[in-house]
């Protein structure tokens, strides 16, 4: 049976009770002792606990609706242990061997409890949460086959508390953003960052996880343990037999493993929102830094301290200030006048250079400057052609190719033999490719026409 179904219904008059503050404490004092003394309490280690907690923070304690002219005869602290054991906050036990009375915390006020103890104390924080941990448990969980799959669900379980920790940064991250702007001296605004957010945020989950807890590092083994799982269908149908075997019908090897890699990348996903968000707080506390740095000196931070001032009593303060200063100008008179008269913004035409009028080309001009002006001449190239040839014939794959000018008068000299005023021709067309460093060109033979 579900433990909410055990809760009575008076269980939930704490909440409504004027005492609830009172009732709150009282059971963090005696869960507090309950652990100490080994989880078993008696009535007057209850009635001594709250006595001294009531002596220490001087409780004041109001009467209840239900409680009769006979309940407020009683001291504070029989008051507020008859209270919870009559709501169901505490359950007596008889223990008929020793003749004794126990108080104990029944299952499901112990977990409101834990709310109470995470609500009050600034150090209950999911800390203890690691991604080692989750490792060491897939890592057992595929290598020791007495194991079942509550193990699987115990690294599902810790995956999303971990997604709940980062979740919950990132969901109170305005509050830091908030408290910035609270901030009026540069002390205070350093306090807060040091003693406020680097505290409650770098140095807890989000600082493990990016340094000795590195997210990314476990990441990769943990997705290659569930890989080697999900694939091993001999372990999965062996998983699955013993699961059987053992009563648990519930969720699928696989199922689970799916649950725990979908978690991985949420968690991947929160850790990328997070860098952002930290980066963002981090330029708004050095923005805000310098705002309270120069507010004194600077004309802006002075303006807007004049203008706060002057909003604290708006009529008052602009009487006074316009009784000293003639706002009706469009200048101040000073030296330094808080308004300055802006330039007429001058034409773009008006400003454009006078257009010089180009004179017409004749004939002449027009072909000289469509003539195509190339770097070697006809001479040149007939030149370069004929120094290279033995016995009438230039044979290109013997010519000494070693700079960029040498390759391109050989192109140019391939070009030159195809026209039909060549005084050279090629001998022959299909030639093999020669490669000569980074040229490479076919080996042709350059002969005279008539040849």
């Amino acid at each position: 049976m579900q433990l909410r179904f055990e809760i009575p219904d008076s269980f939930w008059s704490l909440f409504r009770s004027v005492n609830r503050e009172v009732y709150i404490e009282a059971l963090l004092c005696i869960n507090e002792e309950y652990q100490y003394s080994n989880y078993f309490l008696t009535r007057e280690i209850c009635i001594q606990a709250l006595s001294d907690l009531y002596v220490k923070q001087q409780i004041e304690l109001r009467r209840e609706e239900d409680e009769t002219e006979i309940d407020l005869l009683e001291t504070p602290a029989s008051r507020i242990l008859n209270w919870l054991l009559r709501t169901g906050w505490l359950k007596k036990v008889e223990d008929y061997n020793t003749l004794v009375t126990n108080i104990v915390i029944p299952d499901y006020a112990a977990v409101m409890i834990d709310a109470f103890e995470r609500l009050t104390s600034e150090d209950m924080e999911e800390t203890e949460i690691y991604i080692q941990n989750v490792y060491a448990t897939l890592f057992s969980f595929r290598h020791d086959t007495r194991v079942n799959l509550n193990m699987l669900r115990t690294a599902l379980v810790n995956t999303r508390r971990l997604n709940k920790a980062l979740q919950d940064m990132l969901h109170n991250m305005d509050k830091f953003f908030a408290r910035l702007l609270e901030q009026k001296t540069y002390g205070e605004l350093l306090q807060e960052h040091l003693e406020g957010y680097v505290e409650t945020i770098v140095r807890k989950k989000y600082h493990i996880l990016k340094t000795s807890d590195n997210f990314y590092l476990y990441k990769t083994d943990i997705k290659r343990v569930l890989q080697e799982m999900r694939e091993d269908e001999a372990w999965i149908e062996n998983v699955r037999a013993q699961s059987k075997a053992m009563g648990d019908t519930g969720e699928d090897v696989l199922e689970l493993l799916d649950l725990i890699e979908r978690g991985f990348d949420d968690i991947e996903h929160r850790i990328s929102n997070m860098d952002k968000e930290h980066t963002k707080y981090v330029r708004a506390t050095v923005s805000r830094l310098n705002y309270l740095l120069s507010a004194e000196t600077d004309t802006k931070g002075l303006v807007v301290q004049l203008l706060n001032r002057i909003a604290e009593d708006p009529e008052t303060r602009i009487r006074k200030t316009g009784e000293k200063m003639n706002l009706s100008q469009l200048e101040i008179l000073s030296e330094k006048s808080l308004y300055k008269r802006r330039k007429a913004r001058k034409d773009f035409i008006s400003r454009m250079a006078v257009e010089e009028a180009a004179e017409d080309l004749d004939r002449e001009d027009v072909l000289r400057l469509n003539r195509i002006q190339v770097r070697y001449s006809r001479q040149q190239i007939e030149e370069f052609i004929r120094s290279h040839m033995v016995d009438d014939v230039m044979d290109v794959s013997t010519l000494p190719l070693e700079d960029d000018e040498t390759f391109e008068k050989l192109i140019l000299a391939y070009d030159y033999s195809t026209r039909r005023s060549s005084k050279y021709r090629i001998a022959e067309e299909d030639a093999l490719m020669i490669e000569n460093g980074s040229y490479r060109y076919p080996a042709l033979k350059f002969v005279r026409r008539g040849v």
